[in-house]
């Protein structure tokens, strides 16, 4: 077993490729975009190698960042090994973020190259000009190009356990992204907080390949589940993007043992995959989060597979997860403690709530040592560190019951935060690009249940004038928003109000919006623009000043 202590990414990459190299390190299922991909360790290794001379020769070095704008390719695994070998940073972007979300990250960031491809070059080209340093461009897919030099070099410098590997962003409740910064020691801890899961999850040594339908710049798959393989000599299995259409056969082609999944990943496929001819043998388990308790147990009976409940999150990304029986399927169960990673349930005034009543989640490694394998900090925000880990616990900000075995079970999140398939959607950010529309006053938005995708998007407006109140205002609103920001912020729902309750300073009560448990979809002036929701041609993009 690869031991991790006092090892960066380099080092430990290295012992893998010397254990494990004819194993299989990368695997893509084909599709009409993009052919499949196989690549060994020790192929790795080498394209590693040629990378990493690519960036010595153009300059970057140690205590830099790049950026990574590459889509689920082997490309982007590969470029942020070579990088952190040398001490470089790597910054994963979203390719479905707009321009301006993107310039945002590449500048606070303090990016200065990006690698990305042909199908995203035209969204990195739109942003260039604009950034705040000189970002310089290098297109992987061009042969006869050079990483762009720099003219001004770096000084040399010993990579650390504690050197920067990531800088991942998260949605912020301010409506501005965090850049949680992720050290080599930290991203390492999260691939055995995983490697370390009981059966039916326990990874086996070279024997297991793990099918992730994640993106690569979610910590999910680009940290959790890549160094969970490399720690075991296993393989990652990316598809460009989680298609029901192809998902069995896939899984088929691949030999997949593991799949991840979120919530609305199972109910697609218990809707639209639920009889196939695939051979589904080789899979052992499902790993995820956010199936709905009916659903899960529909398709463990239906399909003959285990779901494991998991909890994460990019800051604290030791996972929790049920993998001891009775596994609770029919509830929110999500785990108990585990070694290493202490765990309390507090109400409003931090006191410790209880067993079986609600409360917040707070984290810490131990009392000596709290941010053991935690995230080194929020980028040029000190504040917001200190304030998540006030008290020397770190503050989820998610509520869930412990009963009086230690059995966490999920109850609801920050309510300023909106869970969509799978991406965290900063309430405020929404309703700041709102306030924006020259028609509107105020505006609130909020999660709605959605049965496919766990939330939707609800904003709840004021216009200036309610003369129009019409369902042309609710598109021209929702066309403001989806050109301004990822698609997936958009309000699926609009619902036009008289007057939003607030307190004597203003502060709208959202709790107040929708008294009694009343459900908002019923409401018979509430407009649906979901079928609006649709991802967007990246050419057809143009930065807006």
């Amino acid at each position: 077993m690869l031991d991790i202590t006092n090892k960066t990414i380099g080092a430990i990459f290295s012992e893998a490729v010397n254990l494990w190299p004819n194993a299989i390190f990368f695997m893509s299922p084909n599709t009409k975009e993009s052919p499949s991909v196989k690549i060994s360790y020790i192929e790795a290794l080498r394209k590693v190698i040629i990378y990493e001379k690519k960036l010595t020769d153009g300059g970057y070095g140690f205590g830099e960042r790049i950026a990574l704008l590459l889509g689920n390719k082997v490309d982007h695994y590969l470029i942020k090994l070579a990088a952190n070998n040398l001490g470089i940073s790597v910054v994963p972007i979203n390719p479905d973020l707009s321009p301006n979300e993107i310039l945002y990250i590449l500048n606070d960031s303090k990016t200065i190259l990006t690698f990305t491809n042909q199908i995203h070059l035209s969204l990195m080209k739109n942003v260039e000009e604009f950034a705040l340093n000189s970002i310089k461009i290098f297109n992987i897919d061009d042969n006869s190009q050079s990483i762009p030099s720099k003219t001004k070099k770096i000084c040399t410098r010993t990579v650390t356990p504690n050197s920067e590997a990531s800088l991942l962003y998260t949605s912020g409740t301010t409506g501005y992204p965090k850049g949680c910064i992720l050290s080599h020691e930290y991203e390492l801890m999260c691939g055995d907080s995983y490697r370390s899961l009981k059966a039916p999850v326990q990874l086996r040594i070279n024997q297991d390949r793990i099918f992730n339908p994640l993106p690569s710049f979610h910590i999910n798959a680009g940290v959790l589940t890549f160094f969970a393989t490399i720690l075991t000599g296993n393989c990652l299995i990316q598809p460009d993007r989680f298609s029901s259409s192809t998902w069995w056969k896939d899984i088929e082609k691949t030999k997949a043992t593991v799949f991840h999944y979120l919530g609305v990943i199972i109910a697609v496929i218990l809707k639209t995959q639920k009889e196939t001819e695939a051979d589904l043998s080789s899979i052992r388990v499902g790993l995820g989060a956010g199936v709905e308790p009916a659903l899960h147990q529909e398709f463990e009976e239906h399909f003959h597979i285990p779901l494991i409940e998991v909890w994460g999150m990019t800051e604290m990304c030791r996972i929790i997860a049920v993998t001891e029986e009775p596994r609770l399927i029919h509830t929110r169960a999500m785990g108990r403690p585990r070694q290493n990673l202490e765990i309390r349930v507090i109400d409003e005034h931090e006191n410790d709530v209880p067993a079986g009543a609600q409360g917040e989640m707070i984290i810490r490694y131990s009392d000596t040592s709290p941010r053991k394998g935690s995230f080194s900090g929020y980028l040029g925000n000190e504040e917001s560190t200190e304030r998540a880990w006030r008290g020397g616990w770190f503050h989820t900000g998610d509520r869930v019951v412990m009963d009086d075995t230690k059995m966490l079970y999920f109850v609801d999140r920050n309510k300023n935060i909106i869970r969509r398939s799978g991406e965290n959607i900063a309430a405020v950010e929404i309703e700041n690009c709102i306030l924006e529309h020259e028609l509107v006053l105020s505006v609130a938005c909020l999660a709605i249940p959605d049965e496919l995708r766990e939330e939707e998007v609800l904003a709840c407006i004021v216009l200036k004038n309610s003369i129009l109140n019409t369902y042309a205002s609710a598109e021209t609103i929702f066309n403001h928003v989806y050109e301004n920001l990822a698609y997936f912020k958009a309000p699926g729902w609009i619902l036009f109000v008289d007057s939003l309750p607030t307190t004597a300073t203003q502060k709208i009560l959202k709790h107040k919006i929708f008294p009694n448990n009343e459900n908002p979809t019923d409401k018979p002036d509430m407009f649906d623009l979901r079928k609006l929701k649709f991802r967007k041609n990246q050419k057809q993009r143009i930065f807006q000043k």
